[in-house]
């Protein structure tokens, strides 16, 4: 076995789609973020961001929103959002995963508030 054919192996392994298998793929993408940034990134740049899954991954995104908003995304790219607590035992904010979606010009994906 020669050392590109055991790349194209693990590239195989990591292109796989996780909690697609699991859940369902409107369990994926739990919410819109909408924030006076990410309107302004919406208008300009093109960007849309999303709560999702904590166990979602790349791949498990990119189908969702293929599925939900027939798109295709250029990128993505994920965060891990930590929590956030000020003084004994009082939490300002839980964690969760927030996906940043960057789309063609000429798409759009329509958000209803």
């Amino acid at each position: 076995m020669t050392f590109k054919e055991i790349l194209q192996q693990r590239a195989k392994k990591n292109s796989a789609t996780k909690a697609i298998k699991k859940f369902s793929t409107y369990d994926i993408i739990l919410a819109p973020m909408i924030t006076e940034k990410t309107y302004k990134q919406q208008e300009s740049v093109n960007k849309y961001y999303f709560k999702i899954h904590k166990d979602a991954n790349k791949n498990d995104i990119k189908e969702a929103i293929i599925y939900l908003y027939k798109v295709t995304p250029l990128k993505i790219n994920v965060v891990n959002v930590t929590f956030k607590w000020r003084g004994q035992k009082k939490l300002v904010r839980k964690s969760y995963k927030k996906a940043v979606i960057t789309l063609n010009k000429k798409d759009k994906i329509e958000i209803w508030v």
